[in-house]
């Protein structure tokens, strides 16, 4: 059976739980749920906590897990990232007092409270920044007010929490992060199914059919509007001028696409949505 770590909590754990029940998988029952069999699929399911996913991938307790960037990072495990899963992004940055850090130079003999001491160790040294990381579990944004450090490392989504608390974000980002799949590679070839599931998943969320039929001297066209993933399906109609289309296009423009479709003479234009995917 093939063993999967999912989140257990935090910003990750309902939409990756919500995923794999969109790729066909035993969706988490109730939070209490630690462990769960979906013996149709051959999978059997650990719901761990997010930190703790790339040590047991890595150490080849678990075979393959959802987890964070910045956290598989941190942890300096032997599991690899296998391919990012489209949610859960956030970013790693600097914060301090207003006015008093302009460059990321400026932490040299300061102390930087952070979750993060692995992925925030690994930054300094490789740019020769000699600081002292204070590793907190949590509520970063406090250690300054409180005196523990001079600045702070966080994962932000928004960057209201450290504003709220008075601090301001200074220099690059440590580091963009997102949900992502991981393995060990001896590991990984077990997973070609539920890599594909998960693939098919995203896919379907990218992309939606769209039908609509088109006078044939503006086919040409039409087909440039919506080229679909491989090429579009041209179906005759019982009227020879005409023809009907059906294509893959983009959910991030669909009423542009529309639009433009309607504008060269695209009549009866329907949008269906997916739900799974074969790529």
């Amino acid at each position: 059976m093939l063993r999967i770590a999912v989140p257990n909590k935090g910003m990750l754990s309902d939409t990756a739980n919500q995923m794999l029940v969109e790729a066909g998988y035993r969706g988490r029952l109730n939070d209490r749920e630690l462990v769960a069999l979906d013996p149709d699929n051959g999978v059997e399911f650990f719901y761990i906590r997010p930190r703790d996913i790339a040590t047991y991938v890595g150490e080849g307790v678990l075979d393959i897990g959802i987890t964070g960037r910045d956290m598989l990072l941190d942890s300096e495990s032997t599991a690899e990232e296998i391919r990012a899963l489209e949610f859960g992004d956030s970013t790693f940055r600097f914060a301090g007092p207003p006015g008093h850090f302009a460059d990321v130079n400026d932490l040299n003999g300061k102390r930087v409270a952070t979750s993060y001491v692995g992925l925030l160790g690994r930054y300094f040294r490789e740019r020769g920044i000699d600081a002292e990381l204070v590793k907190l579990d949590g509520a970063v944004e406090s250690s300054i007010q409180l005196g523990v450090a001079d600045a702070v490392a966080d994962v932000v989504s928004t960057g209201n929490t450290l504003r709220q608390a008075g601090l301001e974000i200074f220099g690059p980002a440590i580091l963009q992060s997102t949900a992502i799949l991981i393995s060990t590679p001896e590991k990984v070839g077990a997973a070609e199914t539920l890599i594909k599931r998960l693939e098919g998943v995203l896919v379907a969320r990218r992309y939606s059919i769209m039908d609509y039929d088109i006078p044939q001297s503006n086919l040409a066209e039409a087909m440039a509007i919506t080229p679909g993933f491989q090429s579009p399906t041209v179906s005759p109609l019982h009227d020879d001028e005409w023809v009907a289309v059906r294509s893959l296009v983009p959910q991030s423009d669909l009423n542009g696409t529309m639009d433009r479709l309607s504008a060269i003479g695209a009549r009866a234009i329907l949008v269906t949505a997916l739900q799974a995917a074969r790529m």
